[in-house]
């Protein structure tokens, strides 16, 4: 008796070795708490840097020119537009994850 109460230990023991060397599950950044702020620091320095590469350019074309603000103002106006677009395209591609796991989290239960 004393012999199969030590294997019953044993197996048990076995098991939760195994349970604890078996590779953890690996999370997707965005369920993470701080996706949201990185998101919005990447919109953020998107319109930025447009306007920065837009004010660079119309300085820089500007001064070639040697045609003080028509340029400059041009360009930091496309600069503005470009970067608002590239931030719509980055909330349409969180939300199209963000459906795209909502779907798959209802098939997951069944709805």
């Amino acid at each position: 008796m004393a012999e199969s109460e030590d294997a019953a230990r044993l197996k048990a023991l076995e098991a939760k070795i195994a349970a604890l060397k078996a590779p953890a599950e690996v999370k997707d950044h965005s369920e993470e708490h701080y996706s949201q702020v990185q998101l919005a620091w990447r919109m953020v320095i998107e319109l930025v840097s447009g306007l920065g590469i837009g004010f660079g350019i119309g300085y820089g074309l500007d001064t070639f020119f040697g045609t003080m603000p028509i340029f400059l103002v041009l360009f930091i106006f496309f600069g503005l537009a470009a970067g608002v677009m590239t931030m719509v395209r980055s909330a349409k591609e969180v939300q199209r994850k963000q459906l795209a796991a909502a779907t798959e989290e209802g098939e997951a239960r069944g709805d």
